[in-house]
Order: C-alpha cells, then sequence, then structure tokens
C-alpha cells in the first residue's frame, strides 16, 4: 500500500471513530425514528448538499417540507412554537411575518424531527401538536445567503431541549442541527449575532476559528452583541464534544492583552473601535470559551504574523 494510500485509510479509520465517539453520546442520532429535515422552498434547495466538507456524521436523507405548501402548515407552527418557546422571554423571539419573509423565503431552515408516536405527550402538549402528522420537528436552524458570495448569516438556532428537563434532553441537538445544515448547504463562511455572556457563544464558537467583526451593536435590539464570522472547518467539531485543545487555533493565534467582559459596555466599545481603526482581524478562542465562566472576561486573540 502506498504513503498515501496508508494516510487516506487512516483518516478515514480516524474519521469512522470520531463519529462512533459522537453516536456514544449522541445516540438518538442512530434512531430510526429520528431523521435530519430541511424546510426550503423548491427555488432554494441545495445542490449536490453534503459535498464540500468531508464529514460522516449524518448518513439518513432528510426529510423534505415546503413552506409554500398549506399542507405543511402543522410542521411549521410546531417550528415556530419552537422558537417562540425558545426566545419570546428574552425578547428575541421573530414575529411570524419575519419568520417568512426573512427566512422561510430567501433562507434555508434545516433541523432534527421525530416520529411523532415516538415523542412523550408532554412534547406534543408544549408544541400542540397533532399526534396524527407523521413527523415533529425537534430543533430549527435558519441560514440566509449574503450578497457576499459563500457568507451565509446564521439567523436562529433553538431546540426543544431548552423547554425539557435535562435528563430527557437529546445531547448535543442543537449544536448537530447547526452542524447539519452548514455540512447539508456546503456552506464556506458563516457569520452570526450572538449576546455577550451568552451560553449560545460556547456553542457557535466551536464550528470554525471566530472572527469577531463586531463587538458592540446598538442597532441590535440588546447592544451587547458580538458579531461573528469563521470559515466553516468540520476539524473544529468533534472539539465541541471532546473539549480537547484545538492545536491549530493556538499554533496560528496569539493574545493581544485585550479581553472584552460580558458586563463592561466600555470594553466593548475599545474593542469596537479598534475593529472600525482596521486594527485586526480579532478572533476570539473556542477552548477558553469553553473553560471560562459566562460573566468571566475573554481574551482577543490575533494572527500571529501580524503581531
Amino acid at each position: 500500500m502506498s504513503a498515501a494510500a496508508k494516510s487516506e485509510t487512516g483518516q478515514n479509520a480516524a474519521a469512522k471513530g470520531e463519529a462512533g465517539q459522537l453516536l456514544q453520546k449522541a445516540s438518538w442520532l442512530n434512531s430510526d425514528d429520528i431523521r435530519p429535515y430541511v424546510f426550503v422552498r423548491p427555488e432554494n434547495k441545495i445542490e449536490n448538499p453534503g459535498t464540500r466538507h468531508k464529514l460522516n456524521w449524518f448518513t439518513k436523507d432528510p426529510i423534505y417540507k415546503n413552506p409554500l405548501d398549506l399542507k405543511e402548515l402543522p410542521f411549521a407552527e410546531a417550528i415556530y412554537q419552537i422558537e417562540w418557546k425558545s426566545f419570546g422571554a428574552q425578547d428575541l423571539a421573530i414575529p411570524r411575518w419575519v419568520f417568512y419573509d426573512c427566512a422561510a423565503m430567501p433562507g434555508f431552515i434545516a433541523g432534527f424531527a421525530a416520529r411523532t408516536k415516538s415523542l412523550p405527550k408532554k412534547i406534543l402538549e408544549v408544541l400542540n401538536y397533532s399526534e396524527s402528522e407523521e413527523w415533529c420537528p425537534l430543533s430549527l436552524f435558519i441560514i440566509i445567503p449574503t450578497m457576499h458570495k459563500g457568507e451565509w448569516v446564521a439567523y436562529d438556532l433553538c431546540s426543544v431541549n431548552s423547554l425539557m428537563p435535562k435528563e430527557e434532553q437529546f445531547y448535543g441537538l442543537g449544536f448537530l442541527s447547526k452542524a447539519f445544515a452548514l455540512w447539508y448547504a456546503n456552506v464556506n463562511q458563516c457569520s452570526g449575532m450572538t449576546q455577550w455572556g451568552s451560553p449560545s457563544l460556547k456553542l457557535h464558537s466551536h464550528y470554525g476559528h471566530l472572527e469577531m467583526i463586531g463587538a458592540y451593536a446598538p442597532l441590535h435590539t440588546h447592544a451587547k452583541t458580538m458579531t461573528y464570522r469563521c470559515d466553516v472547518n468540520t476539524d473544529c467539531w468533534e472539539k465541541f464534544f471532546n473539549r480537547e485543545d484545538d492545536m491549530a487555533f493556538l499554533e496560528k493565534y496569539a493574545k493581544t492583552g485585550y479581553t472584552v467582559e460580558p458586563n463592561n459596555i466600555e470594553s466593548m466599545l475599545q474593542m469596537q473601535n479598534k475593529i472600525q481603526n482596521n486594527e485586526g482581524p480579532f478572533y476570539l478562542s473556542a477552548g477558553e470559551i469553553a473553560a471560562c465562566g459566562l460573566r468571566d472576561p475573554l481574551s482577543i486573540y490575533q494572527p500571529k504574523q501580524e503581531r
């Protein structure tokens, strides 16, 4: 066997090992009663899905739902219920017209769904969902293409886990919902917004090295919002589950000595001004975010050759 063939064999074995470790924790992925779904109008269907990123986590064909088909209204209503009940108390829920105008029409919505008959009655009650429907959504992730070729905006991510006690949750459902959508839609670059001090930052920082392109957003309902982008890199994804250090990040980036404090607007403004003065690019470390408390200061990193 040639060296190249041995290398490829080793990589394939490593990939299978990673998928095996993931399935041990997220065993629901292997259930015949759970499948991914895509909720997108026909004109926006993804060409050659799942071909950009090498990954063997998602082996089942997704369920397709058309948001313009009235027969899919119960499924769409359940998606909306998950979103509303996840974010309504935080003043971040999407109004119905925004869900339609800014998500279903221009964007791509994906997640996981379960056979309705397999779900506990309390989930159906929370979602006001009929047992007569074959599939019930469990999560949603919305991404919208931008005018910057290859870049998509992560618009919304939530799941029924936020509505259930911890012992009844689907392990990694939120992370895997976004992972599936990025993989399936062949997303090259993903940008998004999250609030400083939010637990969601621990999740969003693991899809690729996180560049901070905005540290303060007074145009947003919540001004303490960080705007980010990353080149999607599946090598980072397993680290969300195994908590291993991202050695590639540590080799490429170094601490600048700057920090952002989740409760300190002045620190956000200082970093925002540095970004606007083109002193960046600036990055956040997923490993540090995972290890820190939600209110702890976060170190700002920069590529080593630019320091």
